[in-house]
C-alpha cells in the first residue's frame, strides 16, 4: 500500500537550494513550510517561488504553507549556527530584538522588566525547552541563571510565567505578510489562535478562492475553544511544542489523541507537530522512540507529520524527510481503517446537523466508506471544485487510495495536505458529471492509478456547483 500519511517539511537554510529542495521532493514532501518567525519577508517569498519552480521541472504536486509568527513572544535572531546555553552559566535578558549571544539574550516584548520576577522559570524553545531562573531585574535587564541548557536556533518562543502580553493573533505586520504571498498565490496559511473568532480577523478569502487556514493550537485557552476553531478553520495544526509548555506534560498525549479525532469528525486535516524525529538535526537515524512517536501519531488519525528543525536546520534534510516517510508507510499498512471509519461514523452521526448540505455530505460519505471496504474497490476517485468532498471522504480513512480530482489548481495543491490523497488536476471545461467522469478516469489510467478492470467508486457534487456530495456510484473501468 502507498503511503498516506502526508510529510510536512520546513524549508530553512539548510535546505533552500533547488537540489536539496528537489531531493527533499523526491523523498517525500508533500507541503514545503516556511516559518516567517525565522525567516525575513524577502527571503521567505524566494523560498517559496523556488519550491515552485522545482515542483513544476519535477512534475510533483507541493503545496506550499507560511507559517505566520504571530504574537508570541520570541528572542531576537541568533546566528545561523545557533547559541549553546550551558547549564549553570549567567544569561542576561533585554527587551529588543537585535541579534542574540549566548550571553546575552535579546527579548522581543515590551514589558519584559515589568513582567519578570525575580524567582521566575522562563523557558526558550520551540520544542526542547532552555529554562532559565531570574536572579534580579534592574530598570534594564533580567539577570538569570541557566538551570536547564541546550541550544536555541532562529527567533525561539519564550515563555514567561505571568506575561501581560495582550495581542491578538493577527498583527499588522501578519496581514502585510499575508497580502504578499496571496499575491504569489500561496496555498496554506497557518497561525497560532486562541479562538475561532481569530481567524476570521485575517479577513481571507475561503479557499480555494484564498489559501487554507490552518488553526495552530499550542495554549490551553485553544484547547477549551476547540470547537469554535474547528468551524472556522480549514485544517488543524496541534502543536505539541507551545502547548507542551502550557497544559501539564502528561496530558499531552490525551490532548493529541483528543484533538486529532475531534477534527478529524468534523472533516479536518490535521498535522501533529514537535520534535518528530529531532535527533536527525545532528545524526542519519532518528531515536527508537522518536520513530515510534511518528507511527503512534499515524495509528491516532493524524493527516501528516511536520519536520521543523530536522530540515530548516539539520545535516540530513532529505533523509529525515524520506525516514518520516518511510516509517508513516509502514504504519499506514497497519492502520484499522475499517475500525476508524466505524468510529468516524459514529461520531458524526451523534453530532448536532448543521445544515443540510453537511447531512448530505455525512449521509453519502459515511456510506461510501462503507460500500468502498465491503466490495473493496481499488480506488475512489472525488470530483471536488473546492476539496470538500475529497476531504470528507479521507476523513474515513478508506483503505482504497482516494484519487481528488479537480479543475482547480490552487485547489489541487491543497489537497497535498489530506491524508491518502493523490491530487490529480482535471483539464476540462465541462460542466456535465458523466463528462468529468470520464476525464478524471481516463487521466487516473494514463498516470498509471488505475486499469482496465478495476472497481472504482465515485463521489461528487452531481453538479460544479454543488455544496454536499451527494452521489456515489460503482463503476468498472474500461
Amino acid at each position: 500500500m502507498a503511503r498516506r500519511t502526508k510529510i510536512i517539511a520546513t524549508i530553512g537554510p539548510a535546505c533552500s537550494d533547488e537540489g536539496t529542495i528537489a531531493d527533499m521532493i523526491r523523498a517525500g514532501m508533500d507541503v514545503a513550510r516556511i516559518s516567517l518567525a525565522h525567516t525575513p519577508l524577502d527571503t521567505a517569498l524566494d523560498k517559496h517561488r523556488r519550491v515552485r519552480k522545482v515542483a513544476a521541472e519535477l512534475g510533483a504536486v507541493v503545496a506550499t504553507m507560511i507559517d505566520l509568527p504571530g504574537p508570541m513572544i520570541r528572542i531576537g535572531r541568533t546566528p545561523r549556527e545557533g547559541i549553546v546555553l550551558k547549564t549553570g552559566s549567567t544569561v542576561t535578558l533585554v527587551g529588543g530584538n537585535e541579534e542574540s549571544t549566548a550571553e546575552r539574550i535579546f527579548v522581543d516584548y515590551s514589558h519584559l522588566i515589568d513582567d519578570c520576577d525575580v524567582g521566575d522559570r522562563i523557558s526558550i524553545g520551540d520544542g526542547e525547552e532552555v529554562v532559565v531562573l531570574v536572579d534580579s531585574v534592574r530598570a534594564d535587564q533580567v539577570t538569570t541563571t541557566v538551570i536547564s541548557g541546550g541550544t536555541l536556533n532562529g527567533r525561539a518562543g519564550v515563555n514567561i510565567p505571568f506575561a501581560t502580553n495582550d495581542l491578538g493573533a493577527v498583527t499588522d505586520a501578519d496581514r502585510r505578510v499575508v497580502d504578499r504571498f496571496v499575491e504569489e498565490g500561496v496555498d496554506i496559511v497557518s497561525l497560532s489562535v486562541k479562538d475561532g473568532r481569530e481567524l476570521r480577523d485575517l479577513g481571507l478569502e475561503p479557499h480555494p478562492r484564498g489559501p487554507m487556514l490552518i488553526a495552530k493550537i499550542e495554549s490551553a485557552d485553544a484547547v477549551t475553544e476547540l470547537a469554535s476553531i474547528i468551524e472556522e478553520a480549514s485544517a488543524i495544526l496541534v502543536a505539541r511544542g507551545g502547548l507542551g509548555m502550557q497544559t501539564p506534560l502528561a496530558e499531552l498525549p490525551h490532548l493529541q489523541k483528543r484533538i486529532i479525532r475531534d477534527c478529524i469528525a468534523g472533516g479536518l486535516p490535521v498535522i501533529t507537530a514537535g520534535q518528530m524525529l529531532d535527533s536527525m538535526v545532528a545524526v542519519p537515524t532518528p531515536t527508537r522512540a522518536e520513530a515510534t512517536d511518528v507511527a503512534n501519531a499515524v495509528f491516532d488519525g493524524t493527516s501528516g507529520v511536520m519536520l521543523s528543525a530536522e530540515t530548516a536546520i539539520g545535516a540530513y534534510p532529505a533523509l529525515a524527510v524520506a525516514m518520516a516517510a518511510r516509517i508513516a508507510e509502514t504504519a499506514d499498512d497497519e492502520f484499522d481503517h475499517q475500525g476508524w471509519a466505524t468510529q468516524v461514523a459514529e461520531l458524526r452521526m451523534a453530532g448536532p446537523d448543521d445544515d443540510d448540505a453537511t447531512m448530505i455530505t455525512d449521509a453519502i460519505t459515511i456510506a461510501a466508506a462503507q460500500a468502498a471496504e465491503s466490495v473493496h474497490v481499488r480506488a475512489i476517485l472525488c470530483l471536488s471544485e473546492s476539496g470538500f468532498t475529497v476531504r470528507s471522504m479521507a476523513r474515513f480513512r478508506p483503505g482504497a487510495q482516494i484519487l481528488g480530482c479537480s479543475t482547480n489548481e490552487r485547489t489541487v495543491r491543497q489537497l497535498a495536505s489530506s491524508w491518502g490523497v493523490v491530487p490529480m488536476l482535471l483539464e476540462t471545461e465541462s460542466l456535465d458529471y458523466v463528462e468529468r467522469v470520464r476525464v478524471a478516469v481516463n487521466l487516473a489510467k494514463r498516470e498509471g492509478h488505475l486499469a482496465p478492470g478495476d472497481l472504482i467508486g465515485v463521489a461528487a457534487g452531481i453538479s460544479r456547483a454543488a455544496r454536499a456530495t451527494d452521489t456515489f456510484r460503482l463503476l468498472r473501468v474500461t
